[in-house]
């Protein structure tokens, strides 16, 4: 019997999914890929017996039964998610399933669509002096959010932060940022789907970005970049200062 293989798509851009990702893409008999938020180019590369399941119409029964069937005939499956799937998902669910059938499964990693969003806008998330931590959350919705993980209370850290799934709510998002102590003038980046080819980039302020969301009719698909290291201020690190010494380096000194 084979195994299900969990496979990171990426964050759009079809050339992001890793080499290895591509190549059990590329030897496929099934995959289940998540709808919408997969660029369909990405199936492209698989065979063209491979059979193709979109997942978005699908409920997580049928998702794991189509699996079972497919390993139970000695098939590759492909479960194609969308970025990395550490990061909103729901591979858990799907993993404790499969375990309760007793079907192996591999997990390669995929490249996340705030990372994606980082690399749009040439930016650190981590700038020296700046921020050095990056929170990665989101607003409560269908889902709901623990009280201690509120974006009021993360906000208190005034930290980089990367805020998913939330941009229909940019008007409470900004109230709550706000309410935990960030700046009118804090820098705000909205990524609307990053690396693909409609990618959409709005640079702006909290106490001007929900207007300017608004006048996009951005509702979906949409990344939400808040904090300081979006900024002009900036700091060089010690890694490559020549006057820094470490073990691969010694210091230089002016003769």
């Amino acid at each position: 019997m084979t195994k299900v293989h969990f496979v990171g798509a990426g964050p759009g851009d079809p050339e992001l999914i890793t080499f290895k990702g591509y190549k059990l893409l590329k030897s496929a008999d099934v995959v289940i890929y998540a709808g919408s938020l997969v660029n369909p180019e990405l199936l492209n590369y698989c065979k063209k017996e491979c059979k193709i399941f979109n997942s978005a119409s699908m409920n997580l029964t049928e998702i794991i039964d189509e699996m079972e069937h497919g390993v139970r005939e000695n098939k590759e499956v492909i479960r194609l998610q969308t970025g990395d799937f550490s990061i909103y998902g729901s591979i858990r669910e799907q993993i404790e399933e499969l375990k309760k059938r007793k079907i192996e499964f591999t997990c390669t990693p995929g490249v996340s669509s705030f990372l994606g969003a980082a690399s749009s806008l040439g930016v650190e998330y981590t700038v020296p002096e700046i921020s050095q931590s990056v929170i990665i959350t989101r607003m409560a919705g269908r889902t709901p959010v623990p009280d201690k993980e509120s974006l009021r209370s993360f906000a208190q850290h005034q930290t980089s932060m990367v805020i998913f799934l939330s941009i229909q709510g940019i008007k409470q998002v900004v109230e709550e940022l706000l309410a935990g102590g960030y700046q009118p003038t804090t820098p705000v980046a909205v990524i609307y789907k990053a690396t693909w080819p409609e990618e959409k980039k709005i640079i702006s302020t909290l106490e001007k970005i929900a207007d300017q969301i608004e006048a996009e009719d951005i509702t979906k698909t949409a990344l939400i970049m808040v904090g300081e290291f979006l900024g002009n201020e900036f700091y060089y690190s010690k890694l490559y200062d020549a006057s820094f010494k470490h073990e691969y380096r010694d210091v230089k000194r002016n003769e």
